[in-house]
């Protein structure tokens, strides 16, 4: 089938909870050989559990995280065909409180933090030959708050709108050497983090903000990474793919009288 991973190692950062944990089973169930990788060390061993892989407990912010994930990988399985980054720091703040030591958080993890992991793994890709075996796929993590302007979100949303162009970037220079990048652009989703963090306004804000009037799920968003991690996606590069129920192109959402 158009979607089957046999014989692919992938990597899965952010793979203890939520939308990374949800990509570390899809794509294991889809044939692939899955490191997760979490700054949480028991969390990414009960999912690299369920999934039959291996577990790194890693530090996205490290200067020599990516390099870790590199050794980890070919220490498990061997060198790295997939790379999900799904790890990612949120603080809701508004600009005039946001301070520096909020964006160097945020920055640390979502976008200094990607950048050098991935620089690191497809690097690998490229000295193993992965191109050879099908082309590497780089799937970045990022979020309708880097498409738009929203509350509180100074921080958070301009890491994401970095990760956006990042992955264009990405795209632009891989590209010719048979590597895609790629990324999906969530809306609200109903995971254990934002169950936590949204209050019952802000949650009634965002269902009226999306046409579909409600909150994605984790499969939903797992369905999207798994398509670009597959044979079927081996034409799709420097894409976002928005999985928002239609927020990023709505309008005015007013039927009349």
């Amino acid at each position: 089938m158009a979607n089957r991973l046999d014989g692919k190692i992938a990597v899965v950062t952010g793979a203890g909870s939520g939308i990374g944990q949800g990509a570390a089973i899809a794509l294991a169930g889809a044939g692939a050989k899955v490191l997760c990788v979490d700054l949480n060390e028991s969390a990414a061993n009960a999912t690299a559990s369920s999934c039959g892989g291996a577990a790194s407990a890693l530090d996205l912010a490290a200067d020599d995280a990516g390099d870790a994930i590199v050794a980890a990988a070919h220490a498990a399985f061997g060198p790295v065909d997939i790379l999900v980054q799904s790890a990612g720091v949120a603080v809701q703040k508004s600009f005039l409180n946001t301070t520096a030591a909020d964006y160097d958080f945020c920055y640390s993890v979502n976008q200094r933090g990607l950048a050098l992991a991935t620089r690191a793994t497809a690097a690998d890709m490229i000295a193993s030959g992965a191109a050879k075996r099908g082309g590497g796929r780089i799937i970045n993590i990022a979020s309708v708050s880097g498409r738009r302007g929203s509350v509180d979100r100074a921080a958070y949303g301009s890491t994401k709108a970095a990760v956006i162009n990042l992955t264009q970037v990405m795209a632009t220079e891989l590209g010719p050497l048979g590597i895609t990048a790629n990324c999906v652009s969530p809306g609200p989703v109903n995971t254990a983090m934002v169950e936590a963090a949204h209050t019952a306004a802000s949650r009634a804000a965002w269902n009226d903000a999306v046409p579909m009037g409600r909150y994605g799920s984790v499969d939903e968003i797992v369905a999207a990474i798994l398509f670009l991690a597959s044979p079927a996606a081996s034409y799709i590069n420097g894409l976002c793919m928005d999985v928002d129920g239609g927020y990023a192109g709505a309008g005015l959402q007013y039927a009349g009288e």
